[in-house]
């Protein structure tokens, strides 16, 4: 890498993103009660993030010119990792994600979701001309569901609602007329009602959640508990909480998934509004630090990486965060380099390293 480079390089994503995987890491042996266990669950958290800080500082070093010339075999790589995953993958709670064997399993998805920003910002860069028409936006569209479909199947809700969050984003920060947007949405409004009603499109636990966060109280003690427990345990913390470790709710294990899923509840119970706050805020930090990359870049290219490296984010945080309020329905979204988790810790970093890569290149116009 080129040491001028440096000069551009920004500090303050760098240390908001170490902030939030050290916060985590403190958090998470807190949800795992601590003693020998918590510190097994630190331990592996801390031999991902290492992992990932490497990939990041290789992931930077790349020019977008050398991603631009193999975004194609990227895409049919993420195509075929996830095929293969269909068949050899993993089972775990109905649902078949993992590969690997023992302790030692990876989540393919999470990266995948790294490599079609990449693959995309360069289908969508070669038509930025005739970004506006229905054509290109229909076209990007069908170019995302081969894989949000392979996801779905698997089945993982989440991470297909992720990338058609990514999808979107990315068209309308690179300029796809409005009425695109808008009419997708009215679609996407109409065919979740209909889909609802369709025999085995949805799963029944996927159903259940949805009227859960219409009406919580419908299934208080099935599809309804988390996010009943969830709350009651954020509300009980008040302002600065009840300290760290003294977390009656999750000591007792009434939250579950409570280091990954709903690790935020851990943090409103323990250290309250005050925690709660500054996790918030390091995330608001990390993108306003992240826009501010994509609006100065003078790479098409790298905007359009820039951007859906911020909406799988934003997408995240708002997800997670109000799912564990409940104003969001459950889908099983991980709070980004915070909950445990090392396929998502690690590809969060490389997405970070990207970033990082893109702001020390802003002023070079790649093509």
């Amino acid at each position: 890498m080129d040491k001028r480079l440096l000069r551009n390089f920004d500090y303050t994503l760098l240390f908001s993103a170490l902030a939030i995987v050290a916060f985590g890491c403190i958090m998470i042996y807190s949800a795992a009660k601590g003693g020998e266990i918590g510190r097994a669950y630190v331990e592996r958290q801390l031999a991902a993030a290492l992992i990932g800080a490497i990939l990041a500082i290789v992931v930077a070093s790349v020019d977008t010119g050398i991603v631009h010339r193999i975004s194609g075999r990227l895409y049919g790589f993420s195509l075929l990792v996830l095929i293969i995953l269909l068949f050899t993958g993993d089972t775990s709670k109905g649902a078949q994600r993992w590969i690997g064997y023992g302790a030692f399993r990876i989540q393919p998805s999470e990266f995948v979701k790294v490599i079609l920003i990449v693959a995309l910002a360069v289908f969508v860069v070669q038509r930025l001309e005739k970004i506006r028409t229905p054509q290109v936006f229909v076209l990007s569209f069908l170019y995302m569901l081969a894989p949000i479909l392979l996801i779905f199947k698997q089945p993982d809700l989440g991470t297909s609602l992720a990338l058609f969050a990514i999808w979107l984003f990315m068209m309308f920060v690179m300029g796809t007329n409005l009425k695109n947007v808008l009419m997708f949405l009215a679609i996407c409004a109409v065919s979740v009602v209909v889909v609802f009603h369709v025999h085995g499109v949805l799963k029944d636990y996927q159903k259940n959640r949805l009227i859960s966060f219409v009406d919580p109280a419908a299934d208080p003690q099935g599809s309804g508990y988390h996010v009943r427990q969830s709350r009651i345990a954020i509300g009980s913390g008040q302002f600065v909480g009840k300290g760290y470790l003294q977390g009656t709710q999750s000591k007792l294990r009434f939250i579950p998934e409570q280091h990954t899923d709903f690790i935020f509840t851990v943090v409103g119970e323990e250290l309250g509004f005050v925690g709660s706050a500054v996790l918030v805020g390091l995330y608001l930090i990390l993108i306003m630090r992240g826009m501010y990359i994509m609006s100065v870049t003078e790479d098409a290219l790298a905007r359009a990486i820039a951007a859906g490296i911020l909406g799988m984010f934003v997408f995240h945080i708002l997800i997670n965060v109000g799912m564990t309020l409940g104003i969001m329905p459950v889908t099983g979204v991980p709070l980004p380099m915070f909950s445990y988790g090392g396929s998502s810790l690690v590809a969060n970093l490389v997405a970070i390293g990207l970033l990082e890569g893109i702001s020390m290149r802003r002023h070079r116009i790649v093509f």
